[in-house]
């Protein structure tokens, strides 16, 4: 595999995601907005996640809003098996770094 390649990771259930968000790992609750400062993905990608628009998102970011609501990342996501080449984006390279 390419070594500037990140998979994409799947959201498996985004009803599973709204309902993780209003009791996290710590028992409160994570608005869209606090996820999104937490975790370093952006708003509308976490908002287009929850409402099916869309489907996938790079590993890292997958990894950071498990972390967050404090749940494995395969709880919510599986790989794809597919890889995407992003050597130019320096966001991606600073959360998989």
């Amino acid at each position: 595999m390419d070594k500037h390649a990140i998979p994409l990771y799947q959201l498996l259930d985004r009803t599973l995601l709204a309902r993780l968000m209003k009791r996290t790992g710590t028992g409160a609750a994570v608005s869209v907005r606090e996820l999104a400062a937490e975790t370093g993905v952006s708003r509308s990608t976490i908002g287009n996640l929850l409402s099916g628009e869309q489907q996938s998102v790079f590993e890292p970011a997958a990894r950071e809003i498990a972390g967050a609501i404090g749940v494995d990342v395969l709880i919510l996501f599986t790989p794809t098996g597919r890889a995407t080449r992003h050597s130019g984006r320096a966001r991606l390279a600073k959360v998989a770094a």
